[in-house]
């Protein structure tokens, strides 16, 4: 007697893309998930080596110079010296491969006086880095403060802080550092100090993102175990919920250390920013704007480096976001598809000779 009954044969369908992502992260914790995430987005990784460099270049040429600390560079040209004019203030640097190249003494050139462009651009690069930062830490770290506070605890607190927000929303940002960036410019305070006064008024929208995280975090069912558990407040605000809003405040971090360089460049070159005898990157566009079409050097280095700066870190915050963003999946790419497809077909085949 045969057997009637007819074999069955799977065949192989489409391949399924949630699983080839999940394959990619078995037996990863959060952490190590998140580091492959970013390091897969090509621009922010490239954006991280680009900017570190920068940052070294800055800082080791002409050396630090704030508050009192002084430090020497191995650039030979301080920003404020003079030498005489060589190859009459045009740029020595010579990138073209044979007998031409060449660095030179002035690679940038220098200016009418004979002020050296690189070492120029150099401090100011530091002095937008160092307001960059500051604005991200101080901002950032109010953002979070009042956020957090006014999310978790609801109530009068709340509409108090989200009035007290809203106030400071609608005061014109590059109003409020015109205002700071002269009086502490005509005060000879420099760039650490208007970078910690512009960062008390540049963390409203991030308080808003943390606060609307907070809401929706405060809901959930692991907050309501640990508060069962006898947790403290700080210790649920600490240790459950912070951890998982730190995706938004790193993200939200990033784009506003970017947005703070450019609004510290337009307000050297409005006057109202770092002022002389120091410079900054807007500082030196803004001197040099009568000097447009005989020197258009003057305006390469400084507006490269701007741009430089700030592409880099809105990069490295497209790469966080896409990292710490649960809901973002990497599309497979044709190999892994491929490979999907071929798995399916030699387990379809196995299947079909049982």
């Amino acid at each position: 007697m045969t057997d009637s009954t007819p074999s069955l044969h799977v065949q192989p369908g489409p391949p399924d893309e949630t699983s080839i992502e999940q394959r990619e992260t078995v037996g990863l914790s959060q952490g190590q998930i998140v580091r492959k995430r970013f390091f897969h987005h090509k621009g922010a990784v490239v954006s991280i080596f680009v900017l570190a460099f920068v940052i070294v270049l800055a800082f080791s040429s002409v050396g630090l110079h704030v508050w009192g600390l002084n430090t020497a560079g191995w650039w030979p040209w301080h920003w404020n010296a003079t030498p005489p004019l060589v190859n009459r203030g045009f740029p020595t640097l010579n990138l073209i491969p044979g007998p031409g190249f060449g660095i030179g003494p002035h690679p940038f050139g220098q200016d009418e006086i004979g002020k050296d462009i690189f070492a120029l651009v150099m401090r100011g690069t530091q002095q937008s880095i160092m307001i960059m930062v500051l604005v991200g830490l101080v901002g950032t770290g109010m953002g979070v403060l009042i956020g957090s506070l006014a999310g978790f605890y609801r109530g009068i607190g709340d509409a108090l802080l989200m009035r007290f927000t809203d106030v400071i929303i609608t005061i014109p940002f590059i109003v409020v550092g015109a205002v700071i960036g002269r009086s502490v410019g005509a005060a000879g305070l420099g760039a650490a100090i208007l970078g910690l006064a512009l960062g008390l008024f540049a963390w409203t929208g991030l308080a808003r993102l943390v606060r609307g995280e907070f809401l929706s975090l405060r809901e959930r069912e692991f907050i309501d175990a640990a508060r069962v558990s006898g947790a403290s407040d700080a210790r649920i605000i600490f240790k459950h919920i912070l951890p998982n809003a730190v995706g938004v405040i790193i993200v939200s971090a990033t784009l506003l250390m970017a947005g703070a360089i450019l609004a510290e460049t337009a307000l050297s070159f409005l006057g109202y920013g770092v002022r002389n005898p120091d410079t900054s990157l807007g500082l030196i566009v803004a001197q040099n704007v009568a000097a447009f079409a005989t020197r258009p050097w003057l305006f390469w280095w400084p507006g490269v480096f701007i741009i430089v700066i700030a592409l880099t870190v809105n990069f490295i915050g497209d790469g966080l976001r896409d990292a710490f963003d649960p809901r973002q999946k990497k599309m497979p790419s044709a190999k892994a598809l491929l490979k999907a497809d071929a798995r399916r077909a030699r387990a379809a085949r196995a299947s079909s000779k049982v």
